[in-house]
């Protein structure tokens, strides 16, 4: 019922279907999906109820790092997120606290305990995603016994979620090249190496002071790994938003949704907006543009996007408005999500009463930033074994800077173990410096001169690191100093007597759909333009009028498509050909897909009280209960644990601890003064049963 059954990028699997039940009636899944997808795809948004106020649940990361999607397996209490389906499972909601399975007094204590295996190897890799995959192909190809783990089923971390080519260098990362693309590549050469090991579905626990790693093989073995040197490619999780309605059904992070419609290929909600102008956020209003789904809005609170320019822009040529100096008011719904309200924000970033505006939406994403997930790298730190630490686990940047500095940590790993790998050169490590750095200047568009012949007219202003372009002009017509690949692209115009030939191999290959070609060839008057179209080929065809726009969203006319062109070499992106006035022929750089009343506003605001915020998602603590706290005078954050059980849920303080540092802020307390509190000593919780070495033979879930 909500299932992708077509997507431009994503090719769309025959697989089995898998029966199990919710609630008594029998669902259908697909073999392979999580639960949580498998609800969703069969309609259902809320997974249960919180005992403490009866708030309804449902996802919130899809990571494995809160506890928001909880609901009961045959009994046991797991996180849907996580968990495979299986034929014939029974899944009900969580209704207030899950009782206890019921255990036989004759058989209890009976089952014989297995001692816990230890595993010594010289090097465990936490984290399969761009990061660890570069750096165990490193050491795959220097014959170094490698563990690589992931609390995933399957590897690519965030790469699978990727349906966009990349940006960054064509020979150091594999820019122009689809993010699911480069996982498939990765992993199957890191497979190919007998000597790195893979263990899915197995997510670290803890590194103990003994320089040991637990970890929990496919979710029902206790193992000890003890390792010469630990790498942490871990990534990174979402930052969270304190705001009234801000954890009901359908309020979730941009990779939760990322997952549910990429990597699953489910079609969670009919009209999203989001909060946050990251690229995080941008990419996710161009994906859900591409799974036929309505983006009702953007807004940043800052008075810019953060993210890439031509990522901002491609959403606006779209028909998506993105409203800078605009926080996310309220969340508004009883059980789910119905509307949003958004604010304008003065220069202290407090909403503006009176420029309240609501919009009908069902979903609402988190996309304002990431926090590393590097609490095994501390650990290991303070308890002497050598670390290192790669990707977002490292330093948040993109997925082409966490490739390379897994390569490079992949080098200094293996030369930590006593091999000869040669010196590394400088120029990757500045090459890792230049793919990490944020948007650079930007420049006032240069349109060419030209008025004749055939030539591409590059809309991309901003320095970021992005070459393709540069390397398939077959001509070598486009050029950039590749010392330095943040530097924007120039057309030559003529090289050593060759022209512009037509060939359209830059459109199709430049990540941020920045490049058009103009023909006048045929008709002087009126330029055939190519546009770069990464949408279903037969949603556009000769003779469809569309509304063309330039690099900024802002329209320029309705003109005639010509014709629709898609050929192997580009890789599924469309090219879309239009006649258009030679008047404004040279500043189009995109087609409308999403008409304006899309984006109409509710006719008033919806209001919400102010101080139902939660803070604490596990233990429902409001933002009013802890500022009160801290008007009290605490600076201690176990106290306020103490006081309100903040940060006591299952998601170990992942989601709250950054909220509550963010209040203490807000409220004028000094970061000096605020005393955190004891980090977790386990990443995830665990049934007691596996420490004890009984493989999980708890009442459903069958022992391996």
């Amino acid at each position: 019922m909500y299932r992708i059954e077509q997507h431009p990028i994503l090719p769309i699997p025959a697989r089995p279907k898998v029966p199990f039940t919710w609630k008594g009636q029998t669902l259908e899944a697909l073999e392979g999906e999580t639960l949580s997808s498998a609800l969703f795809a069969s309609g259902i948004r809320v997974f249960g109820h919180h005992a403490k106020d009866g708030a309804a649940q449902g996802i919130f990361c899809a990571n494995g790092q809160c506890s928001q999607c909880l609901v009961l397996v045959d009994g046991i209490p797991v996180k849907s997120c996580m968990e495979l389906v299986r034929a014939g499972v029974r899944v009900e909601p969580v209704e207030g606290l899950p009782e206890l399975p019921q255990v036989d007094a004759r058989t209890a204590g009976l089952e014989k305990a297995s001692p816990i295996e230890t595993i010594r190897v010289p090097v465990l890799i936490i984290g399969g995603g761009p990061a660890g995959l570069s750096a165990a192909i490193e050491l795959g190809r220097r014959g170094i016994e490698t563990l690589l783990i992931d609390d995933k089923h399957r590897l690519g971390g965030k790469l699978v979620l990727q349906t966009h080519r990349f940006f960054g260098s064509i020979d150091a990362v594999y820019a122009g090249t689809r993010g699911i693309d480069i996982a498939t590549r990765l992993e199957n050469e890191v497979r190919s190496f007998p000597g790195v090991r893979v263990w899915l579905q197995s997510p670290a626990l803890a590194v103990y002071s003994d320089k040991k790693v637990g970890v929990l093989v496919d979710g029902r073995r206790y193992v000890l790994v003890e390792p010469e040197i630990l790498l942490v490619t871990a990534g990174a999780r979402e930052k969270n938003l304190a705001f009234p309605g801000n954890t009901l059904p359908g309020v979730y992070g941009a990779g939760a949704f990322q997952t549910l419609v990429n990597r699953d290929l489910v079609k969670p909600t009919g009209r999203l907006f989001i909060v946050g102008g990251g690229n995080v956020g941008l990419i996710a209003g161009y994906h859900a543009l591409q799974a036929g789904i309505a983006v009702v809005g953007l807004v940043e609170v800052l008075p810019e996007c953060g993210g890439y320019k031509v990522h901002r822009d491609k959403l606006a040529r779209l028909g998506v408005p993105i409203s800078t100096s605009h926080t996310v008011v309220s969340a508004n719904g009883t059980d789910a999500l119905e509307s949003v309200t958004i604010a304008r924000v003065d220069e202290r970033f407090r909403p503006v009463p009176g420029t309240e505006r609501s919009f009908e939406c069902d979903t609402l994403l988190i996309a304002v930033g990431l926090d590393p997930v590097n609490e095994f790298y501390e650990k290991a730190r303070e308890f002497g074994l050598g670390a290192f630490a790669a990707g977002d686990a490292e330093e948040i940047a993109e997925a082409s800077a966490a490739i390379f500095s897994g390569k490079i940590r992949g080098l200094e790993v293996a030369r930590a173990l006593g091999h000869d790998v040669g010196e590394i050169s400088a120029d990757w490590y500045r090459t890792a410096e230049i793919l990490k750095s944020k948007p650079g200047a930007t420049v006032h568009e240069r349109t060419p001169s030209e008025e004749g012949g055939v030539f591409p007219v590059i809309h991309c202003n901003q320095e970021i690191p992005c070459d393709p372009c540069t390397a398939v002009c077959p001509n070598a017509l486009i050029d950039m100093d590749k010392t330095d690949i943040r530097l924007l692209p120039t057309f030559l115009g003529e090289k050593g007597g060759k022209r512009c030939s037509g060939c359209e191999k830059c459109i199709a290959i430049c990540p941020g759909l920045a490049i058009t070609l103009v023909d006048y060839r045929k008709d002087a008057e009126f330029p055939t333009v190519a546009i770069a179209f990464e949408f279903l080929k037969d949603s556009l065809k000769a003779g469809d009028s569309v509304v063309v726009e330039d690099t900024e969203g802002n329209a320029l006319g309705r003109v005639e498509v010509g014709a629709v062109k898609a050929i192997k070499a580009n890789d599924r992106t469309v090219i879309v050909k239009v006649r258009a006035p030679r008047e404004y022929a040279k500043r189009i750089a995109g087609i409308r897909i999403q008409p304006p009343e899309t984006a109409e506003p509710l006719g008033q605001y919806v209001k919400r009280t102010a101080e139902d915020a939660i803070v604490c998602r596990c233990e429902r603590v409001t933002a009013g209960e802890i500022r009160g706290l801290i008007r009290q005078g605490v600076r201690d954050i176990s106290e306020i644990k103490a006081l309100t059980r903040t940060s006591m849920g299952s998601c170990g303080a992942k989601t709250c601890t950054p909220l509550i540092h963010r209040i203490f802020r807000e409220e004028g307390v000094p970061d000096a003064e605020v005393v955190d509190q004891p980090k977790r000593p386990l990443f995830i919780e665990v049934p007691m049963g596996i420490f004890a070495g009984l493989g999980g033979k708890d009442k459903g879930h069958d022992s391996d």
